[in-house]
């Protein structure tokens, strides 16, 4: 009316102008109404369903603020940012005519769509996976005022609807990853960098890894002393042999940042003519390695005789995590029987493993140990089952290795040059340390704030809450500290209870450690580097890491709702841990399979007035009595199992009764 009407048009803009505007974040709701979310402020005001049709979940936006019906509502009226641009959608045709519907679980409206100059509308069909840009906002002042809708544009279609590989293509197109590894080479030559590399083809150096891994790189020899002590070797493949500083490949991997790790496939950092052939450390291969020799007391000590060379190693033997947990475990392993001096280079690694391992338990942090979960996929991609790997003997030893070489080479970077690619963690934020202090007042901990600002008093907390009975303090603490963070400069990594911290142990598959790699041929050569990390670089591997990691969830969320469709109808019980809880309810984890769960307060109790969720304290009061704590385990059934959204709802499987009140009391006698 008002648009067919100037004059009217111009009198509601005069009012409006009158009124008092608030700027907000827009949170939709399933019922179609919504609300305006305040900046710094819990305070949210109601918007009609008629306004919502102009904005989006997550726009934010500039509202005027009147009274309807005697509440108060907001009508948005300026964008300020849209949330939605590049969105991935599936096909609907409206009468024939092309829409895309967001994959967005708060999204539930399609949006009109044509698609780009080269892309067929007509090969779309309904359900197809695109990648659309948002192009129209009813909001957006540039937008023609005939044309005040949303609209998008396609630009590329990612798979059929039917496609059983959608989890993976759908989730690689969101996170804008790569979808295949980097394009072979004709030829590799080895650069000319002036390292001379001593020939260890005689030593017999292991590697242990999975039974299908191809990439190796790293093998190890230990040798045990008279006194006790070991000298350690720990040889890394070296594919910076191969590739020159910015030329193409090293561009490309820097701008992949990581190998990405998916449910049931792995997309390489490099070529795989590198990472799976030339560089991996493979048995009774030559192979280029860069190398870090130390010796450690019997007590575990890391002594500062800390050398690194280039060297030419031959791996004597391609061992298997779990044949050498069966054998030390077990004292045999069935079909596997390793030859006196491969034996006697397993039971070398081994104690050397155990003195690191009571070192750090006494010293530094050890962490708990948790199981890996491995999804067990058909060949068109079905899932079959979800495995569950605890962390065993050979996985620790190999992880102790790992850990000294980055702490040597940690303290050689922090000591030559001041620089490199360093991992840092800054224990608790100095924003919230002293509301963690109050927690740890009232569990009687003895610390003080004084103390667990250093990082020998955030290590003795650290193994203080691994002592406790419940993991409550610990989960609650995490809260408030820093996160870990990647970093140019030497710090100290509090949260591992080490001084100084520089991964390289794995330049195949990740960016920093090839950086690091450069600047440890600079120490053995004593040349300038070929490669200084800028103070950019720990922002780069951070949004990599983020990226790889949301991708690698949200696959798994996708196989997790195909896995357990029927659990509901069967009733399955699981045992869940919580380990987060919010005012809406509690996510879980269910430990059989890692798959993590929303159990809704309405869930637990029918009547919202006797359950209180306190996100802060992270427990659950019903009848203002702690029933839940984060940490706690106990049985669920899975209630819902949403596969639009991939998202699993929970419900305990012990129920709470209404509570006793004088009439129930007099009703029964």
């Amino acid at each position: 009316m008002f648009q067919d009407n100037p004059l009217l048009a111009q009198l509601k803009k005069q009012i409006q102008e009158t009124l008092p505007k608030k700027e907000g974040t827009i949170k939709a709701t399933d019922r179609g109404f919504g609300f305006l979310e305040l900046d710094n402020s819990k305070d949210s005001i109601f918007i009609p369903p008629t306004y919502m049709k102009n904005v989006m979940h997550g726009d934010r936006v500039i509202a005027v603020i009147r009274t309807e019906k005697e509440r108060e509502v907001a009508e948005p009226q300026e964008l300020v940012e849209q949330s939605l641009t590049r969105f991935i959608g599936r096909v609907k045709l409206i009468r024939s005519r092309l829409h895309i519907m967001p994959d967005h679980p708060q999204l539930k409206d399609a949006i009109k769509a044509r698609a780009i100059k080269g892309l067929n509308p007509e090969s779309l069909k309904e359900g197809d996976w695109v990648v659309a840009n948002l192009n129209s906002h009813p909001l957006d002042t540039a937008n023609d005022a005939k044309n005040k809708a949303f609209s998008c544009v396609v630009s590329e279609k990612i798979t059929d609807s039917n496609d059983k590989i959608a989890p993976w293509w759908v989730t690689l197109a969101r996170h804008n990853l790569p979808n295949a590894e980097p394009a072979p080479q004709e030829s590799w030559s080895m650069l000319d960098e002036g390292l001379e590399r001593q020939d260890l083809t005689h030593i017999p150096f292991i590697t242990i890894d999975g039974e299908s891994t191809k990439d190796m790189d790293d093998a190890l020899y230990t040798e045990m002393k008279e006194d006790g002590s070991f000298d350690i070797t720990i040889a890394i493949a070296d594919p910076t042999s191969y590739i020159e500083v910015d030329n193409k490949m090293d561009k490309e991997a820097r701008e992949r940042g990581f190998t990405i790790y998916l449910p049931g496939r792995n997309i390489p950092m490099l070529p795989r003519e590198l990472s799976d052939e030339l560089c991996s450390l493979m048995e009774n291969e030559k192979r280029p390695a860069i190398c870090c020799r130390v010796n450690v007391s019997k007590e575990g000590v890391i002594s500062d005789d800390i050398t690194f060379f280039a060297a030419w190693i031959q791996s004597h033997g391609r061992l298997a995590y779990d044949n050498i947990s069966d054998l030390i475990e077990n004292g045999e392993c069935e079909g596997f029987t390793p030859s006196d001096v491969i034996r006697q280079q397993i039971d070398a690694l081994h104690t050397f493993a155990n003195a690191r391992s009571d070192w750090r338990a006494n010293n530094a942090v050890v962490f708990p140990d948790r199981p890996d979960y491995r999804f067990e996929l058909s060949e068109d991609n079905d899932v079959i089952a979800i495995h569950t790997d605890p962390r065993r003997t050979a996985n620790r030893m190999v992880e102790e290795a790992m850990i000294t070489a980055n702490i040597c080479a940690g303290r050689i970077l922090r000591d030559k040059f001041g620089l490199g690619v360093f991992n840092t963690h800054a224990g608790f934020n100095p924003e919230k340390i002293d509301t963690a202090m109050e927690f740890l007042t009232k569990a009687e901990a003895p610390f003080t704030k004084e103390e667990i600002e250093t990082l020998p008093g955030f290590s003795a907390l650290r193994r203080w809450l691994n002592e406790q009975d419940t993991t409550y303090l610990d989960n609650r603490l995490r809260k408030f500290q820093a996160y870990s963070e990647v970093g140019n400069l030497p710090a100290p990594h509090y949260a591992m209870g080490l001084d100084v911290y520089a991964t390289w142990t794995s330049p195949i598959r990740k960016y920093g450690d090839m950086i690091n790699h450069r600047l440890l041929k600079a120490v053995i050569t004593g040349n300038e580097s070929s490669q200084k990390p800028d103070d950019t670089v720990g922002d780069e591997i951070a949004a990599h890491r983020r990226f790889h990691r949301m991708a690698e969830r949200d696959v798994s969320d996708w196989l997790y709702v195909r896995l357990l469709s029927n659990a509901v109808k069967k009733e399955t019980i699981f045992t869940a841990e919580i380990f987060d809880i919010n005012r809406a309810g509690m996510r879980v984890r269910l430990l059989e399979n890692g798959a993590a769960a929303f159990i809704p307060g309405s869930l637990i109790v029918d009547n919202k007035e006797r359950i209180e969720c306190s996100g802060e304290l992270g427990v659950i009061n019903i009848d203002k009595v702690r029933e839940y704590q984060l940490g706690d385990n106990f049985e669920v059934k899975l209630a819902e199992v949403r596969t639009a959204t991939r998202q699993l709802v929970a419900r305990p499987v012990q129920q709470y009764p209404a509570p006793k009140t004088e009439s129930s009391v007099e009703e029964k006698a």
